[in-house]
């Protein structure tokens, strides 16, 4: 690993801490939480169109400027593919996702997978519920990566492209094959994957497994959104999902014919004081004795799925721990 390498990353505060470190001099922050929101199977350019356009509903940006800072980014990966690339990213969906949409375009460009390290960690020695790369210090990020510093193989390249292939499909069907996979490089991709099909709809109560910690944080006495969001992290293996997509979720909760959210004040955009209060209709959702999805609808992207109305076909199962169409 060189100082010449281009370093890639999840997000700003690590790229901005990798740079205090002697071993970078170049660093790519990826930045798209793929997890939210449509990551359909189209052309590389569609693709940033749709992001873009996605992302600018909750950015200070417009739609034009994040489109050309994708572009931006692609083409830097691009034109570093002939070069030493080292990829930081966590064991967390968010970072999983973001590591195997990168891979995927490096085997897509014919990258030889020995000029290509993964740091990649789940623990940090001294933090109980670790949160990320961007908790570290400079010192610590040179520790992690001498200790943590992986070749890719050619076999983690071809499990990338399948799992961002099952990831943007427009049915569900391929992400279990991911969700049991075992590979030494991309160790954590199975769990991540396992974590991503809870986001379906349960077939208990049309919730997702976000969406139950979130209520469940409420009933047990949270009253701020900013609370039950700290509370439904907690709970969380490894911690994900962000503030502004969590107050989205619970917005969402609050809408509809049969809200399962009150919120204080209403009628607007949820911060973290926002007043959260269980309905009748939440409280009934959450023990099981209503669905969701029947009362409400649903209008929600999950990579390339669409779920959308008041019949979702494919919803998890907690017997079979899987997405079961029914």
């Amino acid at each position: 690993m060189t100082r010449q390498a281009l370093h890639i990353t999840n997000g700003d505060s690590t790229a901005g801490t990798l740079l205090e470190t002697p071993l970078v001099e170049r660093v790519l922050p990826w930045r798209d939480v793929l997890h939210d929101g449509p990551v359909p199977a189209v052309a590389d350019d569609e693709l940033r169109r749709i992001r873009a356009t996605f992302l600018a509903e909750d950015a200070s940006q417009d739609a034009t400027a994040i489109e050309r800072w994708l572009e931006e980014r692609d083409k830097t990966l691009t034109a570093s593919a002939a070069g030493e690339l080292v990829l930081w990213f966590e064991a967390d969906l968010c970072d999983q996702l973001q590591l195997i949409q990168v891979l995927a375009r490096l085997a897509e460009l014919r990258v030889d997978p020995g000029r290509i390290t993964l740091i990649c960690i789940g623990e940090h020695l001294g933090i109980a519920h670790f949160g990320g790369l961007g908790e570290l210090d400079a010192g610590q990020l040179e520790r992690v990566a001498e200790a943590a510093a992986a070749p890719v193989s050619e076999a983690a390249l071809d499990l990338a492209r399948a799992a961002w292939a099952a990831f943007r499909a427009d049915q569900p069907g391929g992400l279990r094959t991911i969700a049991r996979s075992h590979d030494p490089v991309l160790r954590f991709l199975g769990e991540a994957f396992d974590r991503l099909g809870r986001e379906y709809p349960a077939t208990r109560d049309g919730l997702s497994l976000t969406e139950r910690r979130v209520l469940a944080a409420v009933a047990e006495g949270a009253s701020e959104a900013g609370t039950a969001f700290v509370r439904a992290l907690a709970r969380e293996t490894r911690p994900y999902l962000g503030d502004s997509t969590c107050f989205h979720r619970m917005d969402q909760m609050a809408q509809g014919s049969h809200p399962l959210l009150r919120l204080d004040p209403p009628g607007r955009p949820v911060e973290r004081t926002t007043g959260v209060h269980l309905t009748d209709t939440g409280a009934r959702v959450l023990a099981g004795q209503a669905d969701q999805i029947a009362l409400n609808g649903v209008d929600r992207w999950i990579g390339g799925v669409h779920l959308r109305g008041h019949h979702v076909p494919w919803r998890w199962d907690d017997g079979t721990e899987s997405i079961i169409k029914r």
